[in-house]
């Protein structure tokens, strides 16, 4: 698997995937890594110069973007990267918190060993990114594992899903993930949700991921709060 960080914000290569699936790829990443923060208005001449593409594939890109909630009109001016507020994120995350508890039991039910095994190798790649405490490294590297899962849960409409509330929230995870005391409740919640699947106990699973949106959802929310 590709490493999940190194994806620059730059020239596409026309390779064989759809050139709009690819353009909408690279303004995703862009945004989650805060290379886009919100409120940004997008200028397609200079889009078209930084990616290689023509104007009628950004704005099939553009438009499909739009219509997920992540862009957003701009005073008729175009379009930018949209600001969620506070309701919305709250609302994100209680969506995140049902999602992800219906993809660990699903993995658990349709995963091979082979499949949880990967996960289990994964996670001490998730843990040393958080160790690192790099958040661009934790968000990829969370964003693989969590396409791990749905892909053995046979649930690929979740992890669009999730992939769509996670750049909603990226502004707010990036600030979260690198606060000392939230990198080490993080690795050990995420070991119990990991430890639960090997196991195979979709209850301990389901509570698990449950506990770890409940309390990532009040580290982002309050991630502007004096902490370590």
């Amino acid at each position: 698997m590709n490493n999940p960080v190194t994806e620059p914000f730059g020239p596409i290569t026309h390779e064989s995937a759809p050139l709009r699936n690819k353009i909408m790829r690279s303004l995703r990443r862009a945004i989650e890594t805060g290379v886009l923060e919100p409120g940004t208005r997008l200028v397609e001449k200079d889009l078209c110069q930084q990616l290689n593409v023509s104007r009628t594939s950004l704005r099939e890109a553009l438009r499909q973007l739009q219509s997920e909630g992540i862009l957003t009109d701009f005073n008729n001016r175009g379009l930018a990267v949209v600001t969620v507020t506070t309701e919305d994120a709250e609302n994100i995350y209680r969506i995140r918190g049902v999602l992800e508890q219906l993809i660990v039991e699903q993995f658990i039910e349709n995963a091979s060993e082979a499949e949880v095994q990967a996960l289990k190798a994964h996670f001490a790649q998730l843990r040393e990114a958080y160790l690192h405490g790099n958040a661009e490294e934790i968000v990829a590297n969370k964003r693989d594992f969590y396409d791990r899962i749905c892909t053995g849960a046979r649930n690929p409409i979740a992890f669009g899903v999730l992939s769509k509330l996670t750049v909603l929230t990226s502004p707010l995870r990036r600030r979260s993930v690198v606060r000392t005391q939230r990198r080490s409740q993080s690795i050990a919640e995420i070991e119990k949700i990991v430890s639960a699947i090997d196991k195979r106990d979709k209850a301990a699973a389901k509570a698990a991921a449950e506990e770890h949106v409940a309390h990532s959802a009040r580290s982002a929310l309050h991630a502007d709060e004096p902490a370590n």
